[in-house]
């Protein structure tokens, strides 16, 4: 499994058109809109400095920052005097009951996000924070309190104390970008780098309700790249997501950083490259390309390597600022959507300061399979005016929805196969940062796009954090 390949490269690089899109929708079904319904303020002096060109209360690879569970909803920040908070709400209520779980944030660094997760087995709620690179803290709540939020109160009493392991398991010593996710039997999983940019492996760790259990790395750092301006020895492999279908199929998304800067035409620019995709129909045990073959084994001595066959669904060298850890979704039928973001090749060939290049001239793009299985490409017609990050969902009709930096939300029916793109929301009114954190969970549950923005500030200015809902169509 050595060999690199491009799938399907002259379809992905494309852009289609609706005479090219498949599975259109019954005649009856809405296409895309939102109507604002109310905003919540979790907390008006959280706490503001800008890392990494983000923040560490709204980074949108934060999974979850916010999410919804047996008609409430949970959200997680660090507050203006650096202390971690779990706050809670009945859906649709306009008070958030909080606690403090007894962590103060160390560094001020935005990789040291707040990720949540639910252990369905036994009614608990995790939480991994203060991360990059290094330790971790994680805490989890007595069994049962996600069970019953009417019967249970919502006291400091019903967390344990922050410890540096899970339960014991230590894992890595260099961990990064906790991501909580439930498998389908009910046991929570958790997704994590270790190592460090340019040079580290994605792992898996499970729990089955009793115990937390390493199943180890699936991705590798070692192999060769080579561009058009040099080579690469070693890299680590940025998550667009990692999210269970209804079927049970396991999809990431991703692309690659290299180490070596030699790879891009200017150091001004960012190493990574191409969109690539896996799954696993086997909880995350065995990985493989879009093709069906096998490409990596958890915990194996075969990983997941830059030189496998058929993991890249839409090629792209290191010159146009390709951002990582973007944004996945699945449709009603199990296919995988992406967004990714980049600089588009008419504004030239080689950025030179990713964040200016970015801002000035960045693009989100919306990656899908669809029914007869080709990969397609739409740039959404929407100018990014930043560097950072844009999330996606699905409705229950499958129209598209990419919540882009500032709070601006943008749409694409199903109908049209996802080619109709245009602004739903401008962002008036928010005052937003930049990235968001959406409420992935909420929309299957009741119908209703959820995300969590904190407002421009300065310096280390405190400055407000909300949540804002959009009722979706019905």
């Amino acid at each position: 499994m050595k060999r690199r390949t491009l799938l399907g490269a002259a379809l992905a690089g494309a852009v289609v058109t609706p005479a090219l899109a498949s599975g259109t929708a019954r005649a009856a079904d809405p296409g895309p809109s939102v109507t604002r319904t109310g905003t919540t303020t979790l907390d008006s002096q959280a706490l503001f400095f800008v890392s990494y060109d983000g923040l560490v209360n709204n980074n949108a690879f934060q999974k979850n920052g916010l999410l919804t569970y047996k008609g409430h909803q949970y959200a997680a920040w660090y507050t203006a005097d650096r202390g971690a908070v779990v706050g809670r709400r009945v859906l649709g209520g306009t008070t958030w009951s909080t606690v403090r779980v007894g962590h103060t944030l160390r560094y001020d660094d935005s990789h040291n996000v707040i990720s949540m997760g639910v252990s369905k087995t036994d009614g608990r709620l995790h939480l991994n924070m203060d991360s990059h690179s290094d330790g971790f803290t994680y805490v989890k709540s007595v069994a049962g309190l996600m069970d019953d939020p009417a019967g249970l109160s919502w006291t400091a009493s019903r967390f344990g104390a922050p410890r540096s392991t899970l339960d014991g398991l230590a894992l890595t010593s260099q961990f990064t970008y906790p991501q909580f996710v439930a498998t389908p039997e009910g046991r929570l999983q958790l997704s994590y780098r270790a190592g460090v940019s340019g040079n580290g492996r994605n792992a898996l760790a499970e729990y089955d309700g009793t115990s937390w259990t390493g199943l180890g790395e699936w991705s590798g750092s070692t192999g060769t790249y080579t561009s058009e301006h040099g080579s690469s020895t070693a890299r680590n492999m940025y998550l667009h997501g990692i999210d269970y279908d209804r079927n049970g199929r396991l999809h990431a998304f991703f692309t690659w950083r290299e180490q070596n800067g030699a790879v891009m035409c200017n150091g001004g620019g960012i190493t990574n490259h191409d969109t690539g995709y896996v799954h696993s129909d086997d909880r995350g045990r065995t990985w493989r390309n879009d093709a069906g073959a096998v490409v990596g084994v958890t915990g194996g001595s075969d990983k997941v390597s830059v030189n496998d066959a058929g993991l890249v669904v839409d090629p792209l060298n290191p010159d146009h600022s390709l951002m990582n850890q973007e944004s996945q979704f699945t449709d009603s039928a199990g296919r995988p959507h992406a967004i990714i973001s980049y600089v588009p090749g008419r504004f030239g060939q080689c950025t030179t300061n990713y964040v200016a290049d970015r801002t000035r001239n960045g693009r989100a793009f919306h990656v899908r399979k669809n029914a007869s299985g080709a990969w397609q490409k739409t740039e959404i017609p929407v100018p990014l005016d930043s560097s950072q990050r844009t999330k996606l969902i699905l409705d229950a009709y499958d129209n598209a929805y990419a919540i882009l930096p500032f709070g601006r939300i943008a749409g694409a029916s199903k109908a049209s196969g996802h080619t109709d793109w245009k602004l739903l929301f401008d962002g008036g009114g928010l005052n937003a940062f930049g990235e968001v954190v959406v409420d992935e969970t909420r929309v299957a549950q009741d119908n209703v796009l959820s995300f969590l923005y904190q407002e421009k500030s300065s310096g280390t200015t405190p400055s407000a954090l909300h949540v804002v809902d959009f009722r979706l169509p019905v």
